[in-house]
């Protein structure tokens, strides 16, 4: 057997496994369901749920991440498994240094270590996808080398289709919610961060679009080092955010003014978002600046979309059911009734309340350790009650995503800030033909 035969069974083999596993998962949540919609039999979801998220947390890679994503999309499931998969977490055990080897070779060829004045085998951290090693380049500036784990294609087909499962088991009993633009998302989003070349001028992009914030730093790519599989970005040294939790007021409000100009400077300029405010994606410096990492999830959106977040904004401020309605068909929120706009509209004010306030607060509060939760609940019980099935537009995933995530660590801060100066400020003078501008002009340069 040839060498590419015993690596593609490998590749088959786990794959099978994989499908097997989460599988078994799967089908004891049918079994559950099933008998509960069907033969009247009740079970605790609660505890359900948390055996669930164990099943899925002991598999790590991709379907991990999925579900940590959709514990921050207040839609997408019962609040009950959102709840749990928020518990999710991202270390997944890291490879050896045997098979980081092996691994680099293949992406850099035999005589790689060659190539690094030093290069630690022993992972400075690991997550779902991938993990990263520090190492010396031979001009001597300290690197990150994010490796991918092998296969992830093959894996992420496979936790795909069994989401897939998840997604039909919900629907079969809770129809509030069409889920198949949610799942679209997620796949194409999923996909999209395997390529690490893809990532590579998403970072570029970044560098870019936020040269003029003196506060945020995003890591010089090493392009000479960097394939489709490894990415090799500036190391950047920083405090995790967490530890400034008990800092004086004013150098908590000044670490999230930082990170609110990261994430949203560039969705008003130019309509693009960083689609994972996870705590391990920034840190911070002695000066308080902050340095963005990780860029495998970014979302562009169209500029109707963005013209739709802030013509929403305005309508709440404005108590103008028609501009409300607007807001939600630039969208691509179809066919809604009244009663349908009246409960999403609930959701919208408590996603706007912050930017709606003039007056210095904390962003919100995170009751039972997650943000949102009983306006959500609130939301899906009504949309459920009246029935109908709301189709989500892809767009509203990720931005829902980020706006729940970075409130979070706001929340984490207890920032106490005026949001609504501050957004007022970053919106003034909007004109959707900018972003169309700088879109036509910026997409091209970073092969977009």
């Amino acid at each position: 057997m040839s060498k590419h035969d015993s690596s593609l069974d490998n590749n088959i083999t786990g794959t099978v496994t994989r499908y097997g596993r989460v599988s078994g998962t799967m089908a004891g949540l049918a079994m559950k369901l099933a008998g509960e919609k069907f033969l009247g039999l009740k079970i605790d979801r609660d505890t359900h749920a948390t055996d669930l998220m164990l099943a899925l947390g002991n598999l790590k890679g991709p379907l991990m991440k999925v579900g940590q994503i959709l514990s921050t999309i207040p839609e997408a499931l019962p609040p009950e498994y959102a709840d749990a998969f928020q518990q999710l977490q991202s270390n997944a055990p890291p490879m050896n240094p045997s098979f980081v080897r092996r691994r680099m070779r293949h992406e850099l060829g035999a005589n790689w270590e060659t190539r690094f004045t030093s290069f630690d085998m022993n992972a400075t951290a690991a997550a779902s996808l991938g993990q990263v090693h520090k190492a010396v380049t031979l001009s001597g500036d300290n690197i990150a080398c994010k490796l991918q784990y092998p296969d992830m294609q093959s894996a992420i087909t496979a936790d795909l289709n069994q989401l897939k499962i998840i997604f039909l088991i919900y629907q079969m009993y809770d129809q509030s919610i069409k889920t198949d633009e949610i799942f679209e998302e997620l796949k194409d989003r999923l996909f999209e961060e395997l390529d690490y070349k893809r990532e590579a001028r998403h970072q570029k992009l970044y560098t870019h679009l936020l040269r003029n914030e003196d506060n945020v730093h995003v890591p010089h790519i090493f392009d000479d080092l960097s394939t489709d599989r490894l990415l090799v970005s500036q190391w950047v040294d920083g405090t995790k955010i967490l530890n400034f939790k008990d800092a004086d007021v004013e150098t908590r409000n000044q670490i999230a003014l930082n990170l609110f100009r990261a994430w949203y400077v560039p969705l008003y300029h130019a309509g693009i978002i960083h689609g994972d405010p996870h705590l391990g994606n920034y840190s911070v410096r002695p000066d308080l600046s902050i340095n963005l990492m990780d860029f495998g999830c970014i979302r562009i959106f169209p500029p109707s979309f963005v013209n739709g977040v802030i013509q929403l904004y305005r309508s709440l401020q404005n108590n103008d059911m028609t501009q409300t309605v607007h807001a939600f068909e630039i969208w691509g929120f179809e066919n809604l009734t009244k009663e349908q706009i009246e409960i999403l509209s609930v959701w919208a004010r408590f996603l706007y309340d912050p930017i709606l306030d003039d007056k210095v607060r904390v962003i919100g509060q995170a009751k039972h350790g997650v943000y949102g939760r009983e306006t959500a609940q609130h939301v899906h019980t009504e949309l459920k009650r009246i029935g109908g099935g709301i189709k989500i537009p892809r767009e509203f995933v990720f931005m829902d995503r980020a706006a729940l995530g970075l409130g979070s660590v706001f929340i984490h801060l207890q920032a106490e800030i005026n949001w609504h100066q501050l957004f007022e400020e970053l919106i003034n003078n909007f004109d959707i033909k900018n972003i169309e501008t700088t879109q036509k002009e910026l997409f091209p340069q970073f092969g977009l």
